[in-house]
């Protein structure tokens, strides 16, 4: 699977181990950075990540912040994505589950390195379960038309 990762300063420990697990994990990895712990802005990461995915060129997306919060709203800003705040195995899997989630949001100075990688594992093995949840995804993406 092709994946894009991204940080700002606070996600940046988080981001290059997760990088790494899913590099090991035989997956195309494509980091928009950041390449430190410099401060640095979470919206251009968020935005970043989102864009690759929105784009096609990513299948899925990984985005990380001190909270996940705010790199979650600045990827969700962009049509086509559907990001979610990741804190436990069972919102990764329901986000994608039920609302065929494309970018999964951690949170580095919350979110365990051995409990990111393991929710992201379950993230990217989850399919979309469809059905009345297709409803609501398509309901979403009219959303992102309204924006546009």
């Amino acid at each position: 699977m092709r994946i894009v990762i991204g940080s700002d300063h606070a996600g940046f420990d988080l981001k290059e181990a997760l990088r790494q697990w899913l590099h090991d994990a035989g997956h195309e990895v494509i980091d928009v950075g950041t390449d430190s712990d410099a401060s640095c802005d979470y919206p251009v990461f968020g935005a970043a990540v989102a864009r690759e995915v929105a784009a096609g060129d990513a299948d899925r997306g990984v985005a990380v912040c001190g909270s996940g919060i705010g790199i979650c709203m600045a990827a969700n800003k962009i049509p086509g994505v559907r990001a979610a705040v990741i804190r436990t195995a069972e919102d990764a899997e329901m986000s994608r589950r039920h609302n065929d989630a494309n970018v999964a949001c951690f949170g580095g100075r919350v979110t365990a390195i051995a409990e990111a990688e393991r929710a992201l594992g379950i993230f990217l093995d989850t399919v979309f379960e469809g059905g009345r949840h297709e409803r609501r995804v398509d309901l979403l993406a009219e959303l992102d038309a309204e924006g546009r």
